[in-house]
């Protein structure tokens, strides 16, 4: 394929009128169907390198050509194009978020686990966001961008769909808030999603510090300078994830088979588990992004508290009258809550159809964040704009390729026909689809999730 770009501002792709075979799309002046208030000016988009073909993953199948770049801001992206295109765009937005630089190597990490999108027969396009960290507005600019890039330089989608999983599901949903006056995506997916919005999907990791560092106290050790625990760590601490590791193992045993513990490491860990909610398995990964991310937060409030704890009631230990007394206690500093929600936080001002899809027991986004996300949405008027499903399952990161390809073409039907599917529709899909994608379907249509506080402790605000 070769790729078009104009000497002027090249924004234009011709239309491909309905019915048509996808195909590469010529560029002229003047397309209004960019919104490039989202991406900068015009001269910026035409100022953007072309993308060039690359060895797709190997996950991939030899038939999907891939093209990669990396744009003006510094972000990576890859795109998967399959040889049979069904003329929908799926825009990706990756979770984390991940600290440290972008790589390119994260994006097609990316495309090997959602190889089964270009094997359906849609075209991907992922991005690394050009920032680490927790910077929800930045990234959904990014996953703009990389539309434009694609709208530019590869063809013009019939249909454009927004895909976050986890902590990208926040992304997609805020992006399609964010650009919802030019309508840019016909309908978001969003998968596993931290979607509860700002503090609220992370005040249990706040839970689990205070907690961690009550009955253990290693973190940080008494010998070390003391520090405020919602700044996840000091700027010019030196503290490593194997580090913190290994205290974590000293003082609860995880690497020791259950038999081997000490009792008081299984007190410890069964306090953890039964307060925090959260599996033995996702104890470390839930410190250290306690740690290391909420630093990064911190960082960007100014090293203000956007999390607190202050009439939080921890119950589940062995003496729930002492924990409460002996946890770290903190308020929420109100400018750094409000910077920070008008970052991550959602309003459910989505005018296009959303469908979202959670393991009821995901051990990392609780299923409960659905509830909120839904809450979120019928106040905004757009309940009619949203189906939730939930799947049997015990995983964040992937459940299937059946149930993916359900997803997609459940809502490409909702978008393209009008027809709204309800999770009944999108469990039988997923059963279909099993013909051509042998995978496990787990879905149940009639499971609704409780309420967050019921989950995470309420507190005041």
């Amino acid at each position: 394929m070769k790729y078009l770009r104009a000497a002027s501002l090249v924004l234009l792709c011709h239309a491909v009128v309905a019915g048509d075979s996808p195909r590469v799309s010529r560029h002229l002046p003047g397309d209004s169907t960019l919104p490039t208030a989202a991406i900068g000016s015009t001269d910026e988009i035409a100022a953007e390198p072309a993308p060039k073909s690359t060895p797709c993953p190997s996950a991939v199948p030899a038939s999907v050509r891939c093209l990669r770049g990396r744009d003006n801001q510094g972000a990576f992206y890859v795109i998967a194009m399959p040889a049979e295109w069904n003329g929908v765009l799926v825009l990706h937005a990756h979770g984390g978020p991940l600290l440290g630089p972008p790589t390119l190597a994260r994006v097609e990490e990316d495309l090997s686990r959602w190889s089964i999108v270009p094997r359906a027969g849609y075209a991907w396009a992922g991005t690394s966001y050009h920032q680490g960290g927790v910077a929800v507005r930045s990234a959904g600019e990014d996953l703009e961008r990389l539309r434009a890039i694609f709208l530019r330089d590869v063809a013009k989608p019939r249909t454009t769909l927004a895909h976050g999983q986890s902590w990208g599901g926040n992304v997609a949903a805020k992006a399609a808030e964010t650009f919802a006056a030019g309508k840019p995506y016909d309908g978001v997916l969003l998968t596993s999603g931290v979607i509860a919005g700002g503090t609220r999907a992370y005040e249990h990791r706040l839970d689990a510090r205070v907690v961690y560092q009550y009955l253990c106290g290693n973190h940080p050790k008494p010998s070390e300078p003391q520090y405020p625990l919602w700044m996840g760590l000091p700027e010019d601490s030196a503290l490593t994830r194997d580090e913190l590791k290994r205290r974590v193992d000293q003082c609860l045993g995880l690497s020791l088979p259950a038999a081997d513990r000490s009792p008081e490491q299984t007190r410890r860990l069964r306090t953890i588990v039964n307060v925090v909610h959260i599996p033995e398995s996702s104890v470390p990964d839930e410190l250290a992004f306690a740690t290391f991310t909420f630093r990064d937060i911190a960082r960007r409030a100014g090293w203000r508290s956007v999390f607190g704890n202050v009439g939080a009631r921890y119950l589940g230990s062995d003496d729930d009258v002492a924990l409460n007394a002996g946890v770290a206690r903190y308020a929420a500093d109100p400018q750094a809550v409000s910077r920070y929600n008008d970052d991550a936080d959602l309003t459910g001002l989505i005018d296009v159809p959303v469908l979202t899809m959670h393991a009821i027991d995901d051990p990392v986004a609780f299923v409960e964040m659905e509830q909120r996300f839904g809450e979120k949405m019928r106040a905004a008027g757009h309940a009619g704009n949203l189906v939730q499903t939930f799947s049997q399952d015990r995983v964040h990161s992937y459940v299937s390729d059946a149930t993916y390809v359900a997803l997609l073409d459940a809502l490409r039907t909702w978008v393209v026909e009008g027809r709204k599917p309800t999770p009944a529709d999108v469990a039988a899909g997923c059963v279909a689809a099993q013909d051509h994608f042998a995978s496990t379907c787990h879905f149940v249509p009639d499971y609704r999730p409780a309420a967050l506080e019921q989950r995470v402790a309420d507190r005041q605000r």
